[in-house]
């Protein structure tokens, strides 16, 4: 197992290079880039955005008629501004650089962790991102805990209940929490829970109180989940009509093998077979999908729970750098989204092991 461990630590570095490259060479040669936003700024601004660059509050816009280098004309919108100034801009975003010195430099950097400053917030990388985690790993966590530790005993039940009351009523409930997109629920608990028409049971904003320092530990753990308390609810609904009917069908599947029988004529009793033999079975479909399904839930998936909720995380903090084009933002949240990845795809390997001691990676 510690070779092949070792040679999944390996292999990430391979992985990451690639996707790494294949985003960057993308993103860098599509149209529409900071200094070209930055262009478009300043020919709506009249001339903020040349103050930015220049340091001056005098700008100085050369006329719609004055000549423009070949360069310059390489940016949609720089008609009419003086060649230097694109060379300035280019320079403040550094794609005066040739797109292969930029490259290497980015993977110089990425080595050390250096994520380098945002475009357009006044802070380092890792400060923005060393902000917005605590948020991210709040609902991340919690959210997939809860919808694990529900959905996989309810998913049992179901197979094991198969055809039955318990089992068609439990169905309906997950239809339409399916039914429901998880933004739709968060308005919905937003209107009913947090000061809409309704009560006024939970805040609406941030992760903590105010005067969250001021208070003892019990209060702050009872202030953090309070906040919590929606924005989970509202991510965990769909989750849990997903992994509970895979569970139960997972189980199912197993339930009607051959093995199962067999197991039963020797006398085992229902417990025995269940746990013993098709647990073990049924789960790793399930445990195969937890990586992506973290990797979503901790992300991508809050983004739309982060803006109902102002909750300032990582998945907002990505989608405004995408938006405006932040390039050291989006690379480094692609880097981490990548590597915490294929990390918990490792674990989740190792996970096979706990579940079915007969996996043996070391003939992989």
């Amino acid at each position: 197992m510690i070779t092949y461990i070792f040679r999944r630590l390996l292999l990430i570095i391979p992985t990451l290079l690639g996707i790494m490259t294949i985003n960057f060479f993308i993103i860098q040669t599509s149209p529409g880039g900071p200094v070209e936003k930055m262009i478009m700024q300043m020919q709506g601004d009249n001339g903020s955005a040349l103050d930015r660059i220049t340091g001056s509050n005098q700008s100085e816009v050369v006329d719609s008629d004055s000549t423009v280098s070949s360069d310059s004309n390489f940016y949609k919108g720089s008609k009419g501004l003086d060649p230097e100034l694109i060379k300035d801009i280019e320079k403040l975003y550094g794609f005066d650089k040739p797109i292969l010195e930029r490259y290497f430099l980015m993977l110089k950097s990425y080595i050390m962790f250096d994520f380098g400053d945002s475009f357009y917030k006044n802070s380092t990388v890792i400060e923005l991102i060393k902000d917005k985690l605590p948020v991210s790993i709040s609902l991340g966590i919690w959210s997939t805990l809860i919808i694990y530790i529900v959905s996989i005993p309810l998913g049992i039940r179901k197979a094991l209940k198969h055809g039955s009351k318990f089992d068609i009523y439990t169905s309906s409930l997950i239809i339409i929490g399916t039914a429901i997109p998880g933004f739709l629920f968060a308005i919905l608990l937003v209107i009913l829970f947090a000061g809409g028409n309704y009560f006024d049971w939970f805040p609406l904003r941030g992760l903590f109180s105010e005067d969250f320092s001021q208070m003892s530990f019990l209060e702050q753990i009872k202030d953090y989940f309070w906040h919590l308390t929606l924005p989970i609810t509202a991510m965990v609904i769909g989750g849990f009509a997903t992994l509970t009917m895979l569970t139960k069908n997972s189980f199912l599947d197993e339930i009607s093998k051959q093995y199962v029988t067999t197991a039963k004529a020797k006398g085992l009793t229902p417990t025995k077979v269940l746990y013993h033999h098709v647990f073990r079975n049924a789960m790793l479909i399930i445990i195969s999908g937890f990586p992506a399904a973290f990797i979503s839930m901790f992300f991508t998936g809050s983004l739309l729970i982060e803006v109902i909720f102002s909750l300032d995380g990582i998945g907002l903090l990505g989608f405004e750098a995408t938006l405006y084009r932040d390039y050291p933002v989006m690379f480094a949240t692609l880097y981490i989204f990548t590597l915490m990845g294929l990390v918990v795809s490792l674990i989740s390997d190792l996970a096979y092991t706990w579940v079915d001691p007969r996996i043996n990676f070391e003939k992989v």
